[in-house]
């Protein structure tokens, strides 16, 4: 499935018109793909991926779109903006635990790949210059990465 990475990213530019949203929606999509197919296999993964794609992009714009028109009293009854209870609190923090100790089993290449994508907000030209590695091979990482810690948080939290 790693195969269809850069063509769902190109298909997605051309439909979103920036190429960094089109890498955020392709990753999402992966990882969607990917906890679906940790339960059972799936038929025709290349077209289940795009399908997963397309339906994300339809999601985020009507979020979009609903988010431009709701009242401010909205803000203040959002759920979001309450800090989380102390149970809840504790869970997240286990959770960031599990995750930077998944983490730390990778390479450090794989580790930086993912954390400049996700915590910096840096494309894949942007990481591979900084590393002084392939884009391609900054995608590898990225998507292994994100498989790694899936399976690890599974099994630690099961």
């Amino acid at each position: 499935m790693e195969n269809y990475y850069r063509e769902l990213v190109s298909f997605l530019c051309a439909r979103l018109g920036n190429r960094q949203a089109a890498e955020d929606v392709a990753h999402d999509a992966y990882t969607r793909v990917l906890e679906r197919t940790a339960d059972s296999d799936i038929e025709h993964p290349r077209a289940f991926l795009y399908r997963t794609a397309l339906n994300l992009v339809i999601d985020g714009h009507r979020r979009g779109l609903l988010r431009q028109a709701e009242p401010l009293e909205v803000l203040d009854s959002d759920e979001r903006f309450f800090s989380p209870a102390p149970s809840q609190e504790m869970e997240l923090r286990q959770r960031l635990e599990l995750m930077q100790r998944a983490l730390g089993e990778l390479s450090k290449p794989c580790r930086d790949s993912f954390l400049l994508r996700k915590l910096e907000g840096l494309s894949h030209q942007e990481i591979a210059e900084r590393l002084g590695i392939s884009r391609s091979l900054v995608e590898k990482h990225i998507v292994n990465a994100m498989k790694h810690c899936r399976v690890r948080m599974r099994l630690w939290e099961s």
